[in-house]
């Protein structure tokens, strides 16, 4: 579609402005006024590839870049009426004066050809660009159900993978043996997850209270296999629960954590905080870097960085910070 959108630009700008042109007096025009009929066609010009370039997409953009599309318009309007209202010759009247000439007198011929070819030039430009951006947005979906398929595979390998099944089974052993209180709790924490993770896998988006919830549960079952050494700190504070986030996304950064930030002789901290607050989300965790040697142990953050790109572009801030001794996470996504 890129490729055909380029040979629309191309067949308007060679074949269907210069046709739409020649149907006013353009020679007569050019030959008292060359400058201005110049000047006229290069702002026309401009304004096309301005309206394919920057106008049309920043109207499907976030709220900020669309007052950008909409300034843009003003703009446009306001240097066209420049053009037209630039005082050339005063024509006297003529019997031979056709069409609007007559019915609205003090609008000059030229005046009028410089208003027609700007609704021209915007009406074309707007249609090209609607149809280039629904493509855009029928190729952006595909991209999303592809990443979103390519996610949950990644999902069940980090996820259900059998060192954390194992892991947190023998923990619930233990916790059976000894007849703790908690086992049972523990165990439905157990089952709840499971099912959460069937139930969202083929979902594009769940409540963010179904996601929050979800995290907790996974911090608690991991800080089953915890001893003294390391100490969790899980803060939440959500605004509106019933607010929709992909499945998934969060709890990969927390895993890391687990992943990356545990050590059985050394102390360590892993703090994950979640806020939400007028529909702005704020994601934050940091834990101490252990190394150990994993296969594509990176492979998740990236799925999920390319996931923000592709669900929330222009709405999402990420940043990482990695020192060698602490492993940061700072996400900002506007909701």
């Amino acid at each position: 579609m890129k490729n055909v959108s380029i040979y629309i630009d191309l067949v308007f700008c060679l074949i269907v402005l210069p046709v739409m042109a020649i149907i006013f007096p353009i020679e007569r025009w050019f030959h008292h006024f060359p400058c201005y009929v110049i000047a006229v066609g290069a702002w026309l010009y401009a304004l096309y590839l301005l309206n394919r370039v920057l106008t049309v997409p920043s109207l499907f953009r976030c709220r900020r870049r669309r007052w950008l599309g909409l300034l843009l318009i003003a703009v446009s309007v306001a240097v066209t009426c420049i053009f037209a209202n630039i005082t050339l010759y005063n024509p006297k009247p003529s019997i031979h004066d056709l069409g609007i000439t007559r019915i609205l007198p003090s609008v000059q011929q030229y005046q009028q050809a410089v208003w027609s070819l700007f609704m021209i030039v915007e009406a074309f430009s707007f249609a090209v660009g609607l149809l280039t951006q629904a493509n855009t947005q029928k190729s952006r979906r595909l991209a999303v159900e592809a990443q979103r398929d390519k996610a949950e595979i990644e999902l069940y390998r980090a996820q259900i993978k059998p060192h954390f099944m194992f892991n947190t089974l023998n923990s619930l052993y233990g916790l059976f043996l000894t007849r703790d209180e908690k086992a049972l709790k523990s165990l439905e924490k157990y089952i709840s997850m499971l099912r959460y993770i069937h139930t969202t896998s083929r979902r594009d988006f769940v409540p963010l209270h179904d996601e929050v919830d979800y995290i907790q549960q996974y911090v608690g079952l991991q800080s089953l296999r915890l001893n003294e050494m390391t100490s969790v700190e899980l803060k939440t504070d959500i605004a509106d629960n019933n607010l929709q986030i992909p499945p998934m996304l969060l709890v990969t950064f927390v895993e890391n954590c687990f992943k990356h930030g545990v050590s059985p002789i050394e102390r360590s901290n892993i703090t994950v905080e979640l806020t939400e607050k007028q529909r702005h989300l704020v994601f934050y965790t940091r834990n101490r870097i252990f190394p150990v040697r994993r296969i594509g142990e990176h492979m998740g953050i990236e799925n999920c960085r390319k996931r923000l790109e592709l669900l929330y572009p222009g709405r999402h801030r990420m940043e990482i910070s990695d020192d060698g001794k602490y492993y940061q996470v700072n996400l900002n996504i506007d909701l």
